[in-house]
């Protein structure tokens, strides 16, 4: 089955060769085109829960790789033993969540040489958690699939300055390639500052708060983040 952009462009930054993990396999798409179009030397579908880990089990065996990609049932990175992969892949969970599953198993992460995420939501915090860890970030893109853009994160070890804010929102890898989905991603980040910032001006004491104040530099500072 062919990935959709999201997923394809998760695929795009695990590189030949490697030993991957993919938390939240689902239905192991992922896990098979790593394997099959990827070059991946070995690929684990791991997924929390039962029904997912069936699924992926289906697939594989109508691939007719039943053997060669093994599916695991277990809570994040708690499926693995030190140094069994290098690459770690996630994709479509929360940011938060993402980064609880890394903190929680070190031992997992130091032996990593590339994390591949794709969070949902939160990817600003992710973004920071991974700098102050001692990750850089050495690439990213944008992705549509059914009418929304997704961003795609990998990163290596390594010790990077931490980025703006504003560049945590929005991606500095990003920023610094200007890819065409770009002015579309900030603009949806600007959209919701300004649906929260319209829900604050219906109250004065809200207009008259820091936190407003912030919230309309913020945006200000997003719109100058579009003009280039």
């Amino acid at each position: 089955m062919a990935l959709d952009a999201r997923l394809q462009a998760v695929a795009d930054f695990v590189l030949p060769g490697s030993r991957v993990v993919d938390v939240g396999t689902d239905h192991a798409y992922l896990a098979l085109e790593l394997l099959r179009q990827r070059g991946a030397f070995q690929v684990i579908a791991a997924d929390k829960n039962a029904g997912p880990c069936e699924a992926a089990r289906h697939t594989i065996r109508e691939a007719g790789l039943e053997g060669i990609i093994p599916v695991r049932q277990g809570d994040g990175l708690a499926v693995l033993v030190p140094d069994e992969v290098d690459t770690i892949c996630i994709a479509g969970m929360g940011g938060q969540l993402i980064r609880d599953i890394l903190a929680a198993a070190p031992e997992i992460l130091q032996g990593a040489s590339r994390l591949v995420l794709q969070p949902m939501n939160a990817a600003a915090r992710l973004r920071r958690w991974l700098y102050e860890q001692g990750w850089q970030l050495v690439d990213e893109s944008l992705a549509e699939a059914d009418g929304r853009v997704y961003e795609i994160l990998a990163a290596e070890p390594g010790e990077a300055a931490l980025p703006e804010p504003l560049l945590l929102e929005i991606g500095p890898v990003l920023f610094q390639k200007k890819p065409p989905l770009l002015r579309r991603h900030i603009q949806g980040l600007l959209e919701r500052e300004r649906r929260a910032a319209a829900g604050m001006e219906n109250s004065e004491q809200a207009r008259e708060s820091a936190a407003y104040r912030v919230m309309r530099d913020h945006i200000r500072g997003l719109e100058e983040k579009l003009r280039w």
